[in-house]
């Protein structure tokens, strides 16, 4: 169960509550799910007791009681505890937990994570000329897409490009195709003038011009008229306004032209870093070591891919299950993390929604960042997945064959939002 299920699964006790009688409130949009504090005890907390006291009209450790009870009836909860004034520490099944999560990225694949709450929002990005801005317009874009909205960019006036990436390629509006960064001074015949300038310049908008078009998405032809609808927790979520305020990208500038690093590393080398930070640009990012983040995500999803082709070789494959050797024993503390770490992706990409807040601009290298630290938990998990010496394949084997491939799944999936190869040998 991932925290957004989680998340679910909690207001649907809120609802339960609700139409028993318990409770007199009105079930908000979402629950804050996390993990506990100190002093605290399960897999996950939440304070919804805390928010919902005042409106219920009784102490929060009365509703913590209360929406305990329909808590631990919740399929994958195991047990439900109240701390301090009133959090609810919720226990998870951790073997049946791991095997839906693995068993909806199987079915997800390298969309896993993707997801429609930014269904018709249309962020405009203005950016200048220059190499690192352009690369994180990109990502944004296809990060945003994968949340169901879709950026249009603009170069700022009076630009001119300073670097470009090893093909000289970006995206403009998400989905279009490629085009060449180069000054108009650079091109064939070109002119450096502003189309006010030029002779019998136009500078109307479209809107502005003959027959322009000054409809909105909604009355275009295609365009998105959904009203605020109910999610399958009850709660309504509202529809994001179709365009919002225009912003501009300004990261700190690549220091010096990334073309020799080629497109990947080169791709890496600006986004994996804050955008607030100075990007380095230098040969360590080629390195076939561990001390190499972008060569540990890489070699971990080629190794998930091995396993595979070996497994095949041994006369077995991959089957979601007990991960920890039996349904009734734990799931191994190294395992934990990768499952976490499994789980959390969803919500990271849709850190993304933040825009044009520094957090979604962010979204990129946050992104990057969880990628170096799920390809660091998978290889811990690889020595473990095959058979050993005399040993027969078990379901053990065969579970954890399959939660490696899961991970090899995401990083393919996260890498690919980056704009950056994911090969299955290396």
């Amino acid at each position: 169960m991932t925290p957004v299920e989680l998340s679910r699964t909690v207001l649907h006790a809120v609802r339960r509550a609700v139409d028993a009688g318990e409770l007199s409130v009105a079930v908000p949009a979402h629950a804050v799910v996390a993990p506990p504090g100190p002093g605290g005890a399960g897999d996950y907390a939440t304070n919804i007791a805390l928010q919902l006291a005042r409106p219920a009209g009784q102490p929060a450790l009365r509703v913590a009681e209360v929406l305990r009870t329909h808590l631990a009836c919740a399929e994958g909860v195991t047990g439900v505890e109240i701390t301090g004034p009133g959090f609810l520490n919720i226990s998870l099944d951790q073997q049946a937990a791991a095997t839906a999560l693995v068993q909806r990225i199987r079915r997800d694949g390298m969309r896993y994570g993707h997801g429609d709450s930014l269904a018709g929002q249309v962020y405009e990005v203005r950016l200048p000329f220059e190499v690192r801005a352009e690369v994180l317009a990109d990502a944004l874009a296809r990060i945003v897409a994968s949340q169901g909205g879709r950026v249009s960019t603009h170069h700022l006036a009076s630009q001119t490009p300073r670097l470009a990436p090893q093909d000289g390629r970006v995206s403009t509006p998400h989905g279009e195709p490629h085009r060449e960064i180069r000054s108009p001074d650079d091109q064939p015949g070109g002119d450096t003038r502003t189309p006010a300038d030029q002779p019998g310049g136009d500078t109307r908008t479209p809107a502005d011009q003959p027959g322009g078009d000054t409809r909105t998405p909604a009355d275009q032809p295609g365009g998105d008229t959904r009203t605020p609808h109910p999610d399958s927790d009850g709660s309504t979520r509202p529809t994001p306004s179709p365009e919002a305020a225009p912003f501009e990208l300004r990261p700190h500038p690549a220091p010096e032209d990334p073309t020799p690093l080629g497109l990947d590393a080169a791709c890496w080398a600006l986004l994996h870093p804050a955008p607030h930070d100075r990007p380095r640009i230098t040969a360590d990012h080629l390195v076939q070591r561990e001390s190499n983040p972008l060569f540990r995500v890489r070699y971990a999803h080629a190794r998930t891919r091995a396993l595979g082709r070996n497994a095949a070789d041994l006369g077995f494959t991959a089957e979601p299950g007990g991960v920890g050797g039996q349904q009734e024993l734990p799931v191994p503390l190294p395992l934990l993390s990768l499952l976490s770490l499994l789980a959390d992706y969803p919500r990271v990409l849709a850190t993304v929604a933040a825009l044009p807040r520094a957090e979604g601009v962010a979204a990129p290298s946050r992104l990057a960042r969880h990628l170096v630290a799920l390809a660091d938990a998978t290889l811990l998990l690889l020595p473990v997945v095959l058979p050993l010496g005399e040993e027969k394949p078990s379901a053990a084997h065969r579970a954890r064959l399959a939660l490696a491939e899961a991970a090899g799944t995401v990083l393919a999936g996260g890498l690919s939002l980056l704009g950056i190869d994911a090969p299955d040998h290396l």
